[in-house]
């Protein structure tokens, strides 16, 4: 059984910061990664498609940390959001994140043809950045770990395009 966000920071996200290649609902190419809440943590869920290997029966690398620098940015959203009052589906423009630091660490091979679950878990450690710890799970495993620090998106990447 295959399960899915039902409300996700990046379906508020406005048209024009939407093109993001791994959650842009924009890009017609892109992953479309979609993080919602999960009790206290983020979850994202992604069935990678069948040309997205390093080799036959597991899940290309890139695409797992494309799948954590995603997570990391829309849980540091969600948490900003929810710190200002706001939940997604309440009408009010999240704040946007980008990634200041990526770190992955692969701890097995990912299978392919499971689907991938990236849990957050969010840690505030500046007004306007976030770290967020990520663990990507194939059939209950953990294959790989993951930090994200996000940062506010900088009003100078606005009309950069």
């Amino acid at each position: 059984m295959q399960v899915e966000v039902g409300r996700a920071i990046q379906d508020e996200y406005p048209d024009d910061f939407a093109w993001c290649y791994g959650c842009g609902r924009q890009n017609a190419k892109g992953h479309h990664f979609r993080t919602g809440w999960e009790g206290d943590q983020t979850v994202t869920y992604y069935d990678p498609a069948a040309d997205e290997l390093a080799l036959p029966g597991f899940v290309y690398g890139g695409v797992i940390a494309s799948l954590i620098d995603c997570t990391g940015t829309g849980s540091a959203a969600l948490a900003l959001h929810r710190k200002n009052g706001h939940e997604p589906g309440d009408g009010e423009d999240p704040p946007r994140f980008v990634t200041a630091s990526l770190h992955v660490d692969f701890l097995k091979p990912t299978p392919h043809g499971k689907q991938l679950k990236a849990v957050g878990t969010v840690e505030e450690i500046h007004p306007k950045k976030f770290k967020v710890l990520i663990d990507v799970e194939a059939g209950g495993e953990v294959c790989a770990k993951g930090e994200v620090v996000a940062v506010v998106m900088p009003s100078t990447f606005l009309g950069q395009r």
